[in-house]
């Protein structure tokens, strides 16, 4: 895909088609097949850790994972994006698992998806280059801060039926209930993080979560053959067997197909669908549509720069939107691209998409297969996973690096992101970070436009000029945040003259507010006699001028294609002064 047409293009399974296009052959196959394996493996502890820090049972992360990675890896536009639960999600999913359950958590992650299909259609995908880096690292980072505060409580084992939705509040029941730490899960969760940050010195081409989660169940199985009290997936989920019966952990069944709103509310009670829960989780809806785009599309870049090959923006948005609307009628809850398990993809010799349908399907084998086993895992153990996956996500080096290096602005775009995140709302976070970036960006903008006395230049006036005459130059855009001061400049250093002559090569843009003031200036020149000469305007500023119906104005206001030629009617005049 040629220059920029990939910020443009649409069209269904746009990833799957080129690769289709380009040739696919069983050596390709092959090498998808074993990425697809390694990825699935690595995905499954994941998906179910993701999926209960988003306040849902693990089984649904794992149908996350299976429907949504399929279907958006077949629709999408990004061929070797891993799609299913992240991160990310867990600040917007948990709160609105407290308030509305299982079932009101996929009625808004079907109208995520549906909002995700419009961004796609009104080919909004271009848009991602507008998201200054400042708020990337800024949302980010908080949302780290936060899944961690969120694992605290089964790292230490504390007995906390549900945690306070803002932080602050969090943080103080967290620290309420401390002195009840359980000294076994705090065991297992420490041996967890150890083996994770010990195994990456050893190279080794196994995730170090894996074996970090093994020996970490494998002492929480000792320690409950010992009579220990431990918290694990199978003591703390249950479901209903097919025979009406209730087991542990999670159900070795495939997903099945029912209404969002038919499945589990708040307290295990049905919701009722009905117009103003939508509009009640439209809000939510939109947080989820917002975070899917930034993060897939994110993902999506970042593949782009490892492989050299292009994905197609909107595409990326169209597969992302159909997973999301598909995925809830399954049991699955908000899937976008996830950067870590699409780069072991990548790493792993992935050829196209197809990869990321055979990570699907060996998700769904372990459900079937595994389920008994997964039942073992120590919440502990999850935490410590999650608070690993935490510090990651944060980009802490890159963070400290901007608040040492990044001018002031970029700082204060930074911190309130990241505050808003963790205090609030990511959304408020978002939209008052871009908002904020852009007013100092305009600010700053504004500064760089100047107006300078070169009267006396002799490069750019090379002859005396007569008296009461001054040749002022405006460099800068001339828009609504500078046109006041440069024009209020003007004044100040004109004073009572004879005449002006404005040298406006150094003018690309203005706008209305521009226009505005130099209508001002022409004004206030034809009250106090003053002659206005306006050279070598750019094309935009002469179009504005041309659209605005700005004409010569004998002995008020004239115009002139360059400076040299303002300058000699200007010398042949000057006798008669």
């Amino acid at each position: 895909m040629s220059d920029r047409s990939h910020l443009f293009s649409l069209r269904l399974g746009h990833a799957l088609r080129e690769v289709l296009a380009e040739g696919y052959d069983r050596k390709k196959l092959s090498k998808d097949l074993l990425a697809g394996i390694t990825v699935g493996i690595i995905a499954i502890p994941l998906a179910m850790a993701l999926a209960i820090a988003s306040g849902v049972a693990p089984q649904y992360g794992l149908y996350t994972a299976i429907i949504a990675g399929f279907v958006i890896a077949l629709t999408g536009g990004s061929r070797y994006s891993i799609s299913g639960p992240t991160a990310a999600f867990v600040v917007i999913l948990y709160p609105v698992a407290l308030k509305y359950g299982l079932s009101g958590l996929l009625l808004a992650t079907v109208l995520s998806g549906v909002m995700l299909l419009l961004m796609a259609m009104f080919r909004l995908g271009r848009l991602i280059e507008y998201i200054p880096e400042p708020v990337t690292l800024g949302f980010t980072a908080g949302i780290a801060v936060v899944i961690a505060s969120l694992q605290i409580k089964d790292f230490l084992g504390l007995t906390i039926a549900d945690l306070p939705e803002h932080f602050v509040e969090k943080i103080a029941v967290l620290a309420q209930h401390a002195p009840q730490l359980s000294w076994a899960s705090l065991l297992i969760g420490c041996v967890t993080l150890a083996v994770m940050l010990c195994w990456r010195k050893f190279n080794s081409l196994v995730p170090a979560h894996l074996p970090a989660l093994f020996i970490g169940t494998l002492l929480a199985l000792l320690l409950l053959s010992a009579g220990v009290e431990l918290d694990t997936i199978g003591s703390r989920f249950s479901y209903t067997t097919v025979d009406g019966n209730s087991a542990t952990g999670i159900p070795p069944y495939l997903p099945y197909f029912d209404w969002p709103w038919l499945r589990p509310g708040p307290d295990g009670e049905l919701l009722t669908f009905s117009w103003q829960l939508v509009k009640d989780l439209l809000a939510a809806a939109f947080a989820m549509a917002m975070l899917g785009a930034i993060e897939s599309l994110l993902c999506a870049v970042v593949l782009d720069g490892m492989s050299g090959r292009r994905h197609s923006a909107n595409s990326e948005l169209f597969g992302q939107g159909i997973g999301n609307i598909i995925t809830p009628f399954f049991g699955g809850i908000t899937a976008t691209a996830a950067l870590a398990r699409s780069s072991a993809n990548f790493k792993a010799g992935a050829q196209s998409p197809v990869a990321a349908m055979v990570h699907a399907l060996v998700l769904l084998l372990a459900l079937v297969l595994l389920a008994p086993v997964l039942s073992y895992v120590p919440m502990a153990a999850l935490a410590a996973l999650l608070l690993m996956v935490a510090w990651h996500m944060s980009e802490a080096q890159k963070a400290l690096h901007l608040l040492k290096t990044a001018p002031g602005s970029d700082i204060w775009v930074f911190i309130t992101c990241f505050s808003l995140t963790v205090l609030f709302d990511m959304v408020i976070a978002i939209t008052a970070g871009i908002l904020l970036a852009a007013l100092l960006f305009v600010k700053e903008i504004a500064q760089m436009s100047k107006v300078t006395d070169i009267s006396s230049n002799r490069k750019q006036v090379d002859q005396p000029i007569p008296d009461g005459w001054q040749v002022l130059k405006i460099s800068g855009p001339l828009f609504f945040a500078a046109a006041e001061r440069i024009f209020a400049d003007i004044a100040h250093l004109s004073g009572p003259s004879r005449g002006l002559v404005l040298y406006m090569d150094g003018v690309p843009l203005l706008d209305a507010g521009g226009l505005a003031a130099l209508n001002k200036l022409i004004s206030q020149c034809q009250r106090n006699n003053t002659e206005l000469m306006i050279a070598d305007l750019q094309f935009q500023p002469l179009k504005t001028l041309a659209r605005a119906g700005v004409k010569p104005i004998a002995g008020v206001v004239s115009f002139y294609p360059t400076l040299r030629e303002a300058l000699e009617q200007l010398y042949s005049r000057a006798p008669q002064d």
